[in-house]
């Protein structure tokens, strides 16, 4: 018995870290951010971006997302059906995945929706859940895609 409330223990842990990650990023809160990563992360941001996966300190992600989320009036993460394994002293993650982008705009026309998945790894070090690596799996993309340009 006692190991399984230590895994449920583990697993709620492990998910705290992933709503910390979205609602800091919500919130612009870089340090909460920043909390929530490994000293290094394999990123990997490709459904979305093209390019290659990378591996990234907390502060090169914390940098870019600040940088491309700036013009942004809000953002807003909401994130479900989570699935976690725990070995030791390392656990993955998956879960469902929306984001919401609001700029008010001359158009009208003032959010972007971005739909998909998340798929994380953790390490635990000295009781402390972190994200290794990071990968976003875009499904689509709703809205207006120029919207830091006001088209």
């Amino acid at each position: 018995m006692d190991d399984a409330i230590e895994y449920l223990i583990q697993k709620d842990q492990i998910v705290g870290v992933i709503n910390n990650l979205f609602v800091g990023t919500d919130d612009r809160d870089w340090v909460k951010v920043r909390r929530c990563f490994a000293d290094k992360v394999l990123f990997d941001m490709t459904s979305l971006a093209g390019g290659a996966p990378a591996t990234l300190t907390p502060q090169q992600i914390v940098d870019a997302w600040d940088q491309g989320l700036k013009a942004l009036k809000a953002i807003h993460h909401q994130a479900g059906n989570y699935s976690v394994t725990v070995q030791g002293h390392e656990a993955t993650a998956h879960c469902y995945g929306i984001a919401y982008h609001y700029l008010p705009n001359k158009t009208n026309q003032n959010t972007r929706t971005f739909v998909g998945s998340y798929d994380f790894h953790l390490t635990n070090r000295n009781n402390n859940w972190r994200i290794d690596q990071f990968k976003f799996n875009l499904k689509f993309i709703d809205g207006n895609t120029n919207l830091e340009n006001g088209r």
